[in-house]
This record gives C-alpha cells, sequence and structure tokens, in this order.
C-alpha cells in the first residue's frame, strides 16, 4: 500500500466534509475506543488485524475482506485484541444528505443501506477476488483524492458513487442467486428460440405465448443482457442471414421471405438502413448476377415496392 495514502489515526467522530470522507489507517497500539454514534454512515473495508467489532450488543469477530455498514444512530465500537498485530483498515463516512442525493438519482444506489437498515445486517464477507475489485476501487478513490489533476472532481464523484453503486449490486446479486439464474436462463432460451425460429413470427406477444412470462419481462431481460432491443436483433440477425444468403448466390425474391421478413419494402428499408446499400445494388457490388437473369436488369426494378425477380 502507498505510504502517501495513509492517515494518522484520529479520534474524531464527525464529519469536516458536507458528502464524504475516506482514509486508509494502519495502527498498533490504539487508545481503546468506547461505544459510540453517528449521524452520517461509516463503512469498515477491514484488511489486517486481531479485532472484533461490537455493534450494539453483538460482538462480530473480523477476517480479512469483510465490509461493516453502520448506519446512522447504531452504536459501535472496534475490539483490538492484539496490539502487536497492525490494525489496517480503510475507513468510508458518507453524510445523510449525499446519500439522499445518490438515491434521487436511482434507487439502486441505495439497496445496500437500506438492506442493512431494515433487516439489521452490518457485516458482509467477501472472497479474496471479490474484495480485491472492491479494494482497487477505493485505492482509485484515494489516488484521486490525493492527486491535483484535470477533472478531478468529476473523477472523485465517478470513483466514489461507482464503489458504492458496486456494492449495492454484489449484495443484491447475492441475495437474489435464483432471479439471477432464473433471468440469464430465460434470456438463452429465448436467444435460441430466436435462432432456430428466425423465419417466423417473433413478436414480443409471441414469445410471451411461448416462455408464458410477460412481454415486457422479455423486452427488459433481453436488453438488460444483450444490449439492445428484441426488435433490434431480430433484424440485425435476419439481415446477417439473408446478407449471407445473397451472397451465396440465391434470389432475393426468395430471400427475404424465408427469413422472416413479411414484406420486400420493409426488408428495402431495413437493408438500406443497416448497410448503407439496396439489396440488389449490394449484390452487384458482389458481381452475383440474380439467378436466372443478366447483370443489365433496370435498377428501377430495386425499389421499395417492387422486388427483384
Amino acid at each position: 500500500m502507498k505510504k502517501n495514502l495513509q492517515t494518522s489515526f484520529q479520534t474524531r467522530q464527525y464529519m469536516l466534509s458536507k458528502d464524504f470522507e475516506i482514509y486508509y489507517y494502519n495502527d498498533k497500539n490504539l487508545p481503546r475506543v468506547g461505544l459510540h454514534a453517528h449521524d452520517y454512515y461509516e463503512f469498515y473495508f477491514f484488511l489486517e488485524g486481531s479485532v472484533s467489532i461490537q455493534i450494539d450488543e453483538e460482538i462480530h469477530p473480523l477476517r480479512v475482506g469483510d465490509i461493516i455498514l453502520i448506519p446512522p444512530g447504531i452504536s459501535h465500537r472496534p475490539i483490538i485484541h492484539d496490539d502487536n498485530i497492525p490494525y489496517r483498515r480503510f475507513v468510508l463516512w458518507i453524510s445523510k444528505d449525499y446519500c439522499s442525493h445518490l438515491l434521487s438519482l436511482s434507487p439502486a444506489y441505495g439497496y445496500l443501506l437500506q438492506f442493512a437498515q431494515i433487516n439489521k445486517t452490518y457485516i458482509y464477507h467477501n472472497k479474496q477476488i471479490s474484495f480485491n475489485t472492491i479494494q482497487s476501487m477505493i485505492l482509485r478513490l484515494l489516488e484521486e483524492l490525493h492527486a491535483d489533476r484535470f477533472g478531478r472532481e468529476a473523477q472523485i464523484s465517478l470513483c466514489l458513487n461507482g464503489l458504492l453503486l458496486h456494492l449495492s449490486r454484489t449484495i443484491h446479486e447475492r441475495n437474489h442467486p435464483q432471479a439471477q439464474n432464473t433471468e440469464l436462463s430465460l434470456y438463452h432460451n429465448v436467444l435460441t428460440y430466436m435462432e432456430d425460429h428466425i423465419e417466423e413470427d417473433l413478436s414480443l406477444d409471441k414469445l410471451a405465448d411461448t416462455f408464458f412470462v410477460s412481454k415486457y419481462h422479455i423486452a427488459h431481460i433481453f436488453k438488460k443482457n444483450f444490449g439492445m432491443s428484441v426488435h433490434q436483433y431480430i433484424t440485425k440477425k435476419r439481415l446477417t442471414l439473408c446478407k449471407e444468403a445473397i451472397l451465396g448466390g440465391g434470389n432475393i425474391t426468395d430471400i427475404y421471405p424465408a427469413f422472416g421478413f413479411g414484406d420486400y419494402s420493409s426488408f428495402y428499408r431495413a437493408f438500406q438502413k443497416e448497410y448503407g446499400i439496396s439489396p440488389k445494388s449490394w449484390k452487384e457490388t458482389c458481381h452475383l448476377p440474380e439467378q436466372g437473369t443478366t447483370p443489365s436488369r433496370s435498377s428501377k426494378q430495386d425499389s421499395a415496392f417492387n422486388p427483384p425477380q
């Protein structure tokens, strides 16, 4: 850990900043701290030491990688069992006003804060790989705070907000493993079905009837996992297949309905929008005449209303 990121231990139990404060501590032989509470949120990210934490009446031994979240008004104190072992941790304080600001941006920011308060669950164990990711995000935040670079304030906000969202997402996914697995299973099943039935009706209503779920749920899951709408994906997939079939020398007239386009005008518009060229013009650039025709056909036939024969 970089020495210049370390802070000397302080007994102050109030915030100087209106939004947040974060510290990296590495100490031995600390003075004992009594039970106390704050009017802000306090995160501990435990790195090393022989330490327990008392929260209200309960005492919890800590292990490396633990994250402790203390909401406002909750009494707590560290209990150091061996002063000869360095007590290393990150401590993050966040004001209630700043948390309210994040909640106004998205409820996702507040998931962990609300979960901890409602369920009185204050300690979260982490595997080493997961904790390494969190630690790297904290270090990035500390480095920005200690630097004087262009865009510093904007980058600090991105780092802090990203850290808080990552923590909420981690705990949410840990609390909802079945929902996550179900969503992924539905997404893969829908994707496979569309691949196998690309020439058929693949409207959201049809998919909803096939999988016995809401069409809005399918639309949400697909967009979340694939980054585009169901309609966009189907159109792009159909156009790719049509383009490959045209390249193989097939008749455009036979190809577009075989891959699910209901009429030539819709196929023409989609092809033109995707590739910036008409189907027939693209075929001619590849020197592929229509089967049974000659390359000298009039380009007037290649319009949105007159498909090549």
